[in-house]
């Protein structure tokens, strides 16, 4: 076992499935979401993304790098039949199969390396939501690697050429006691694929 699964088995150990919310990208935005089909949570801790989208419907495959959190995630799904298939895999882009999702959600995670290998596993049409920590912070909230925080506007450059659906970041404007803070939101539609005469 390596130091960042150990890290992370340690502190899912001191929580349950069911517990957290999911992030708001995909539940302010749940009207998107198709009505069917399959579904990724990438690096998905104790589930609370997948917990949600298959409460919705969708087949969710829910991927972390926790024994723990993924062996809490399935025994939750499997008391409640909800249909999740939750694996402890090292998330690299050979862990993601193609054109498989219909959707894929990533909520506070950040590896630049898995995004090509995160719009190859969308179906043509299929939706990415990716809600994550920035660079400059109001508060203490998220990692302090900066290899691990957006810089501005990064989502809508990192996930060329999906078509923006939405996207939000506050930054520091306004009221910084409301909205979103340090942290970014995206939704990304990949293109149907050509018809080739």
């Amino acid at each position: 076992m390596n130091g960042l699964q150990e890290k992370w088995d340690r502190l899912y150990s001191l929580d349950e499935p069911g517990s957290q919310a999911p992030v708001p990208v995909l539940t302010e935005n749940v009207f998107l979401l198709p009505s069917a089909g399959h579904a990724l949570d990438l690096a998905c801790g104790l589930g609370a993304n997948a917990i949600f989208l298959a409460e919705h419907g969708l087949k969710v495959v829910a991927l972390d790098i926790s024994a723990v959190a993924v062996g809490k995630l399935q025994a939750y799904a499997d008391s409640r039949r909800l249909a999740i298939k939750a694996r402890r895999t090292a998330l690299c882009p050979a862990s993601l199969p193609s054109s498989a999702f219909d959707v894929i959600v990533v909520g506070r995670f950040l590896d630049r390396s898995l995004k090509d290998a995160i719009m190859e596993a969308l179906k043509p049409g299929g939706l990415l939501f990716y809600q994550t920590f920035t660079r400059l912070k109001i508060g203490d909230e998220g990692p302090k690697n900066p290899a691990y925080l957006l810089d501005d506007n990064e989502l809508l450059t990192l996930f060329l050429p999906l078509r923006p659906v939405f996207y939000r970041e506050n930054g520091a404007i306004g009221d910084l006691r409301q909205g979103l803070r340090s942290e970014a939101q995206f939704i990304g539609r990949k293109p149907e694929q050509e018809i080739k005469p």
